[in-house]
């Protein structure tokens, strides 16, 4: 009886605050019925927590002060099993940052042509990952002014909406002898500062997106498949042990992961791991609903299908696990505009909840390993307050696709059956995204005597829509759990975890008081319907409204 009273209170309290969003008819329009059904009994294997590995264009922004903390919210989110990549490591300069910019200073070369390596820069990188939990996912690039072939103008102009990106650091280099051992000179000095099990840890690929020339690339083809090979030569002389791969390529649909593929094979360059990456299309459009952001999942789903199908034809790729080293909404996180208006705010969590899964099932489906699924978002420091970036927080303040991820962490153990009348099938998504009826999706994972439920509810058009009225059973509980389960029930939406509407309402300020930050960050904090946990009702099943664009998260443990 508790939980039926509890049930019906949440409800009428999200229906209550859905009432005041801006945009929003005087009366909330009817709820859509959702039933899921998660059956504890059914074990589907064990719980693989892709979402675990994050990155960012400037490096220099880890050693930071909201760089310092955002790092810090990753690595407790999984000690020492979170990986970070970056651009820039051995990119030239005194280590100041600016958008998609960093540098590390690591190589340099004295009168005459002697090499002159400088480690300070680049280990307080590594050094503020390592104290906060988090790996490196080492990206061996870019090229250091004193190699590149064409080393001038060096450091690139690119602004938001204008500028040149490809500049003297994404060329070949002039000697590439002289690349290979600075690898090898690194990867030895990070040996003997670490130790050689943890260097062992990591993950070690070349460059970034050698697909596209007119961005990351100045040499062919084959200039990058030579830099990848002394690269692996540099890495493997250093660590005969080390985790070595690639190529971080752009997923374009094009042949360049086949073309990768068949140069390593023949070549025979070691690679334990490959790596692609998957963007989507986020766009403005003007429909019955007004002007809004439509997300583009589709073409995400299907840049990343496009390389699985590469992996999975070739018969040495497919034993191989895979990473996306970068598998966002849109490509560019340091570009603002319209069409990035979701980043804020719940858009941007419930996407990502509703892709994750999606992304596993593609691989599964095709036989393959999925190991990670990389967020290339971060923070930007010294910027105003939700300024519009892709990143995980702002001025040190969580938003709710961070939320998310703290939701995916509590999720371990094995996965069970759960299955939702309202989740779009994945070939739909996959050819037409969620245009039609919204995606009320849900996963479920067991461990031990901890029951835990995601739901989402998503659809890739950025407008008000009804609440989704949730009924959940659970089936198969070990008896003791069914009698004395109780439950807690996280939540990011308009009214949970959500600092970004917390800001809106407090009028947007540019510079919030010290009284504002502290309710920013509460408000950034992850919530729960309910202060303490509930009793689980004797039939098992849990009624609740889930607004769109929302997430919960149930979890069933023990008295």
């Amino acid at each position: 009886m508790a939980m039926r009273w509890f049930a019906t209170r949440a409800a009428w309290t999200l229906a209550a605050a859905s009432l005041v969003l801006p945009g929003l008819a005087a009366a909330a329009p009817d709820p859509i019925p959702v039933t899921i059904t998660v059956d504890a009994a059914r074990d589907e294997g064990p719980v693989a927590p892709v979402w675990r590995f994050f990155g960012a264009d400037e490096p220099n922004y880890a050693t930071m002060k909201d760089g310092r903390t955002t790092l810090a919210t990753l690595g407790a989110l999984m000690p020492d099993y979170v990986y970070f990549r970056t651009h820039n490591l051995f990119t030239s300069g005194d280590g100041t940052p600016a958008l998609k910019w960093g540098s590390t200073g690591i190589y340099r070369e004295d009168a005459r042509g002697r090499p002159i390596y400088d480690w300070t820069i680049v280990d307080r990188i590594f050094d503020t990952y390592r104290a906060r939990g988090v790996k490196p996912y080492v990206e061996l690039g870019f090229m250091p002014e004193a190699m590149s072939t064409r080393p001038q103008p060096y450091q690139h102009d690119w602004r938001p909406g204008s500028g040149t990106l490809r500049t003297g650091w994404a060329y070949p280099p002039r000697d590439y002898a002289k690349w290979e051992e600075l690898v090898f000179q690194w990867v030895r000095h990070c040996v003997a500062r670490y130790g050689r099990a943890e260097v062992a840890s990591w993950y070690f690929e070349t460059w970034n997106e050698a697909n596209l020339p007119q961005y990351y690339w100045g040499g062919t083809r084959e200039e990058f498949f030579r830099l990848h090979d002394h690269a692996i030569r540099g890495v493997r002389r250093a660590l005969p042990e080390a985790r070595v791969g690639g190529p971080d390529g752009a997923g374009a649909g094009d042949d360049f992961l086949v073309a990768f593929l068949a140069h390593v094979n023949t070549a025979g360059t070691p690679t334990d791991f490959l790596s692609f990456h998957a963007k989507g299309q986020p766009a403005v459009v003007t429909d019955a609903q007004g002007n809004h952001v439509r997300m583009g999942l589709d073409t995400h789903l299907r840049a990343a299908d496009h390389e699985f199908a590469a992996i999975a034809a070739d018969p040495v790729g497919r034993t191989k696990p895979i990473i996306i080293g970068e598998s966002d909404p849109e490509g560019c996180a340091a570009c603002q505009g319209p069409a990035n208006a979701y980043r804020n705010g719940t858009m941007y969590s419930s996407y990502t909840a509703a892709a994750l899964p999606r992304l596993q099932a593609l691989a599964d489906r095709r036989g393959l390993t999925l190991e990670g699924v990389l967020s290339w978002a971060f923070e930007f420091e010294d910027q105003p307050p939700f300024a519009g970036f892709r990143q995980l927080t702002s001025a040190g303040i969580d938003l709710p696709v961070m939320n998310l991820f703290k939701l995916l962490a509590k999720m371990r153990g094995h996965h069970v059956h759960a299955s939702s009348d309202h989740q779009t099938p994945l070939d739909t998504v996959l050819h037409d995204g969620v245009r039609g009826a919204p995606d009320v999706g849900s996963v479920a994972s067991l461990q031990r005597d901890t029951l835990s439920v995601l739901v989402w509810h998503y659809h890739d058009d950025d407008v008000p829509g009804p609440d989704a009225a949730v009924t959940l059973q659970l089936r198969g509980l070990d008896p003791a759990l069914a009698k004395r389960g109780r439950l807690l029930h996280y939540r990011i939406d308009q009214t949970h975890s959500n600092a970004f509407a917390a800001w809106r309402a407090m009028g947007s300020p540019i510079a919030p008081s010290d009284a504002q930050r502290a309710a920013l960050l509460k408000a950034a904090a992850l919530a729960t319907i309910d202060p303490v946990p509930m009793p689980l009702p004797a039939d098992a099943t849990l009624r609740f409204r889930l607004p769109r664009q929302g997430i919960s998260l149930l979890v069933v443990t023990p008295r």
